[in-house]
């Protein structure tokens, strides 16, 4: 039987502590947190054939709404697993290019993230910003950028500044969307202890002390 979320925050089980990642990795083990997981990949590899092209290898798309969700519930491990799974199972299904172990890591990158800021902790707005923001830049930017270059015929420099562009203005949009998706499920999530329990909602900008 798992332990509450509250006795959870009450060890202080954060990521710096074995626990928090042996939590995560039980989820594996669980048939309950197993079909979550199964239902979340389907649905991202639905919403994830759905982009908005914006120029050579740029495109908007909105499946990142999931995979932050679905990192606040299933923690680093069985995230990770669930976006190279997602990755895999989803060029398969709707095959676009060459399959790149790259994106792979980026989709597992995301999910590792998303769950270090959001899993097993009272979300809030300054949590949503810093996660999209280092998705935003480490992963899209940086790791996005050099994949461009390697799979296509323009250099580095080229996907980094485009990349950098479209990032930065989709950043605002993309927190608030962030904001509002977790103030409309965090009630159904801690009812049905998805997610810890929460001391304030709607989501504040800071911890309430």
């Amino acid at each position: 039987m798992e332990p509450s979320f509250s006795l959870m925050v009450e060890r202080k089980a954060f990521m710096f502590n074995r626990e928090y990642w042996a939590s995560s990795a039980e989820k594996l083990r669980s048939t309950k947190y197993l079909a979550i997981m199964a239902a979340m990949i389907a649905m991202k590899i639905v919403v994830a054939s759905y982009y908005l092209p914006l120029g050579d290898n740029l495109r908007v798309y909105v499946s990142f709404l999931l995979v932050a969700l679905e990192a606040c519930i299933l923690g680093p491990v069985a995230g990770m697993v669930s976006g190279a799974l997602s990755d895999i199972l989803g060029f398969m299904i709707f095959p676009n290019g060459p399959f790149f172990l790259g994106y792979t890591l980026t989709a597992m990158s995301s999910s590792l993230i998303y769950s270090l800021f959001l899993y097993r902790t009272q979300i809030t707005a300054a949590r949503l910003a810093g996660a999209k923001v280092l998705v935003n830049y480490l992963v899209n930017v940086l790791m996005g950028s050099l994949w461009s270059a390697i799979l296509y015929s323009r250099g580095y420099w080229y996907y980094l500044v485009k990349s950098l562009i479209k990032n930065t203005l989709l950043l605002p949009f993309e927190i608030a969307a962030l904001i509002a998706v977790f103030n409309l499920l965090l009630p159904y999530l801690t009812k049905k202890n998805l997610a810890v329990r929460q001391d304030s909602l709607p989501i504040r900008i800071f911890p309430k002390k």
